[in-house]
């Protein structure tokens, strides 16, 4: 009877182990797969392709009157708002100075924002992109 136990035993140990191995072969697998990805995009970028750009952030957009206070009034893409927002936080100096992902609201910047004092530079062009239309 001992014998019995022991040689049941020995069969999920074995198994376990062919599971395991099974697993790591996944494991290496998905790492091959990332490798050949990375290949292709650093060949893309060897050839020269440029990427081209999305027409929706292309598209120029109406600020309102708050943000024209800031960028000005005249249509202009997305792209070149963050630009000119990023001017005016950096020439005033409202930049965080321990956290430096958060931008300080000053008074032309406030109802851009929401009323909020300080927001994260993710949640800053969330908020912009409600002020043009």
């Amino acid at each position: 009877m001992a014998a019995k136990k022991t040689a049941k035993k020995g069969a999920k140990k074995g198994a376990a182990k062919k599971s395991s191995a099974k697993k790591g072969a996944a494991k290496k697998g998905g790492a091959r797969k990332s490798a050949k990805s990375g290949a292709r995009k650093k060949a893309a970028k060897k050839s020269g392709a440029k990427r081209t750009p999305n027409a929706a952030f292309m598209k120029p957009m109406t600020p309102s009157g708050q943000l024209a206070m800031v960028v000005g009034s005249t249509p202009i893409p997305r792209t070149e708002v963050t630009k000119k927002l990023w001017l005016y936080i950096k020439r005033k100096g409202l930049q965080d100075s321990k956290n430096r992902r958060n931008i300080n609201a000053d008074e032309n910047l406030k109802p851009i924002f929401g009323g909020k004092a300080q927001v994260s530079m993710f949640e800053m062009t969330k908020l912009v992109n409600k002020h043009l239309k």
